[in-house]
């Protein structure tokens, strides 16, 4: 994965982290598929929130877009 595009979705989640621990959660980033696709993880009470949907695709992906537009899509993956 190219460093300069991680360090800007590090960045990115950097900027959504304090909102997501207000509540008890946190996200972590998994990985990034060709350049255009971030796995992310959230963790804590964000697991097993009901609007975790539309706070990845609102908040989420919002925020990572701005920071790396060439970004067409955020998926949260599922604890195991």
């Amino acid at each position: 994965m190219p460093e300069e595009l991680r360090i800007k979705i590090e960045n990115a989640l950097d900027e959504i982290r304090p909102f997501l621990q207000n509540d008890g959660g946190d996200i972590s980033l998994v990985s990034i598929e060709d350049g255009k696709i971030v796995r992310v993880q959230l963790e804590g009470a964000c697991v097993g929130c009901s609007v975790n949907q539309m706070t990845l695709k609102s908040g989420v992906e919002m925020t990572i877009k701005k920071h790396a537009p060439q970004i067409v899509q955020v998926i949260n993956v599922k604890p195991k």
